[in-house]
């Protein structure tokens, strides 16, 4: 087992160094470039797309890059199955990495407010597992606390593909239109959109702070 936890590991580190040495991260930063390569690649930009996502946004890499890019590039529903797929296989990497590879090293990196959950998770695991995903989407210490969580594989696996749907289908839908009103709208608009996602994320913060258990159940 000690031999496959370095396999495991050392495997990532060959996977990121190349992605490095040819240039994926520096394609990232520029999503013009990265979209003219995926659809130049025809069907294999599919496998790279899922690839990419699947490696390295459960070690930092931003999901919502990939998610964004995706409907700029595809037609949404080809968009929607590939950010859906994308983020299902980032999600199962950083749960499986966290939980059979460095589970020792990753808990204690896990923040004190994931650990409120532990409760929840123990009586209401498929319903927590939707409401974390669903408000938080896909950080990867999120990955990493469901990974060292007493919460079963499975159970995981499609709590948090139903607390994806939602989200997902609508920056797939949505995204490209909002960003071309947005274009159009002029500066005012990215003001008014600015206020209105952080308003929407408090909302979401208070109501997960609301629902979290105390420590005293």
């Amino acid at each position: 087992m000690r031999w496959r936890k370095f396999g495991v590991i050392a495997l990532a580190g060959v996977v990121l160094l190349a992605a490095w040495r040819l240039g994926v991260f520096r394609q990232l930063g520029e999503p013009r470039q990265l979209a003219d390569t995926l659809v130049r690649l025809g069907p294999w930009g599919y496998v790279a797309f899922l690839v990419a996502y699947a490696v390295l946004q459960p070690f930092g890499i931003p999901g919502t890059i990939f998610v964004v890019a995706a409907p700029m590039i595809w037609p949404w529903p080809t968009a929607f199955a590939l950010s859906m797929t994308g983020t299902m296989a980032a999600s199962v990497v950083g749960f499986s990495f966290a939980r059979f590879v460095a589970r020792d090293f990753v808990a204690a990196k896990i923040p004190a407010r994931f650990r409120r959950w532990d409760d929840a998770l123990e009586r209401r695991a498929f319903a927590t597992v939707f409401m974390l995903r669903l408000i938080f989407w896909m950080p990867p210490v999120l990955h990493a606390f469901f990974g060292i969580s007493k919460v079963r594989f499975w159970t995981h696996f499609w709590g948090s593909f139903v607390g994806y749907l939602a989200p997902l289908f609508a920056m797939s839908f949505f995204g490209p239109r909002m960003v071309d009103w947005m274009r159009a709208s002029g500066p005012r608009a990215w003001i008014a959109m600015g206020v209105g996602a952080a308003v929407i994320g408090a909302a979401f913060w208070v109501r997960g702070r609301r629902a979290a258990p105390t420590p005293n159940g």
